[in-house]
C-alpha cells in the first residue's frame, strides 16, 4: 500500500491511499458492506451509480456464515461479491464487544457464542488474520479490547494491556506469514485504544506508531461517550499517531462527526448509519435529515434534496419515495440506500476540494450554516 498526503489545510489532510485494488482519494467514507454486501446494493450500484471505491466487510459474519474457506474457494471477497476495488475488514473485535453477553474476553483473545446456532469460537490475533488472509482483503484490521464508555481505569487499563499485546502479536505473524508469501499484497492497520483517558490513549497511540503497521486507527469511540468527548479524545491522541500513514476513525458516523474530525486530522471513516438510517426512512440532505414517512411529503414532486444529483434525486420524488416506504416496497430500500450513500460520499469529495483550495474552514462554516447550528 502507498499513502501520499496531497495538501493540507491546519490538520486536515487530503491524501491518496494506493492498493493492490483501487486508488482511494481522502478523506474517504467506507460503506459497510457487513456480509459482503452493502444492504439492498450490489457491487454494480457500489461500482457505476456511486463509484465507491473501498468498502468495508465483516470479519465476525463472514467467518460464521459462510466461512472463509469458502470465500478463498470463489478468490476472495473480491471474486465472492464482485466488488473488484478495495476491501477493508475488521477484526471481528466490535462485534464480540456489541455481542458481549455471549462472549468472554482473556489475555489470549475472545471467546464468544455464535449467535447464528450457539456453537463456540475464538478468535486469537493470529486466527482474525488467518481469515483476513483467506478473504484477501486490501486492508485487514487487528484484534484488540474495546470497553464500553464510561469506563472505569482498571477497565482502561487492562483494555491497554491486551490490546498492546496483541498489536504485537499481530505485526510479527504478518511480517512471517507475508515472508511465507501470504498476505504479500494485503495491509494491517494497528488499532489505538483508551476510552476517553488522555494518558492512556497517548501511551497507546506511541506504542502502536512504533509498530510496523500500514496504517493507524482509532478505535473505541462512539460507544456511549458525549461528541463533545469523541472530539477531544481525537484531537489529543492525534499528535502521538504518525502522522505518514493513514488514520482512520472506526464506526463514526454522522455528517458532523466526519467534518469536525476531517478538521482534526483523521482521513478514513467508517458507519453503518447512512444505510441503517435509509431504511429506516431518515434521509440525509445538505439541510439536515428529513423523515420520508412525514405525511407532508405526500403529494411532494420535489426531489430528496434539490442539490444533490444522485440517481435517486434525479428520477424520483420525495411523494414516491414516500409511497414506497409507507407500502413497505423493497425498491425503497435501494433508493434510500443510494441517496444516502451519495450524500455521505460526495460530502467527503466536497471537503476534499475545500482542503486542496486551502478553503476547509469556508466549507465548515457553509455547512453548520445551512443547516441552522451555530458552531
Amino acid at each position: 500500500m502507498k499513502f501520499d498526503i496531497v495538501a493540507k489545510d491546519s490538520n486536515a489532510r487530503a491524501g491518496v491511499i494506493q492498493t493492490a485494488h483501487s486508488t482511494i482519494q481522502t478523506p474517504v467514507f467506507m460503506p459497510v458492506g457487513t456480509v459482503g454486501a452493502v444492504k439492498s446494493l450490489d457491487a454494480l450500484d457500489m461500482k457505476e451509480t456511486l463509484n465507491a471505491n473501498i468498502i468495508l466487510a465483516n470479519t465476525y459474519h463472514m467467518y460464521l456464515r459462510p466461512g472463509s474457506k469458502i470465500v478463498k474457494e470463489f478468490g476472495g471477497l473480491h471474486g465472492f461479491t464482485k466488488f473488484d476495488r478495495s476491501f477493508l475488514t475488521d477484526s471481528g473485535g466490535f462485534q464480540a464487544f456489541s455481542l458481549r453477553s455471549n462472549t468472554k474476553n482473556d489475555d489470549g483473545g475472545i471467546k464468544f457464542k455464535s449467535h447464528i446456532d450457539g456453537s463456540m469460537h475464538y478468535f486469537t490475533p493470529k486466527s482474525v488474520l488467518d481469515t483476513q488472509y483467506d478473504f484477501g482483503s486490501d486492508i485487514m484490521m487487528i484484534l484488540d479490547d474495546l470497553v464500553a464508555l464510561p469506563a472505569d481505569k482498571k477497565r482502561v487499563e487492562l483494555s491497554l494491556h491486551r490490546t498492546i499485546k496483541w498489536a504485537k502479536e499481530a505485526i510479527d505473524y504478518h511480517k512471517f506469514k507475508q515472508s511465507q508469501g501470504i498476505g504479500v499484497n494485503q495491509n494491517i492497520f494497528g488499532i489505538i485504544q483508551g476510552g476517553t483517558d488522555y494518558e492512556a490513549r497517548k501511551k497507546c497511540a506511541i506504542e502502536i506508531s512504533q509498530m510496523d503497521f500500514d496504517g493507524l486507527a482509532i478505535g473505541g469511540l462512539s460507544v456511549g461517550e458525549s461528541n463533545q468527548e469523541m472530539y477531544d479524545t481525537v484531537e489529543a491522541v492525534m499528535p502521538f499517531i504518525d502522522k505518514n500513514r493513514p488514520r482512520y476513525l472506526m464506526g463514526v458516523g454522522t455528517p458532523e462527526d466526519l467534518v469536525e474530525n476531517v478538521e482534526r486530522g483523521v482521513d478514513m471513516f467508517d458507519c453503518v448509519m447512512p444505510t441503517r438510517n435509509a431504511r429506516n426512512g431518515t434521509l440525509f440532505t445538505s439541510f439536515g435529515k428529513i423523515n420520508i414517512k412525514s405525511a407532508k411529503f405526500i403529494n411532494d414532486h420535489m426531489p430528496i434534496d434539490p442539490e444533490c444529483q444522485c440517481y435517486t434525486c434525479k428520477n424520483y420524488s420525495r411523494g414516491y419515495l414516500n409511497h414506497l416506504f409507507k407500502a413497505r416496497e423493497l425498491t425503497f430500500f435501494r433508493l434510500a440506500s443510494l441517496h444516502n450513500l451519495h450524500y455521505y460520499l460526495n460530502l467527503m469529495k466536497e471537503i476534499r476540494e475545500s482542503i486542496i483550495k486551502g478553503e476547509f474552514t469556508k466549507f465548515k462554516i457553509k455547512f453548520y450554516a445551512k443547516r441552522n447550528i451555530q458552531k
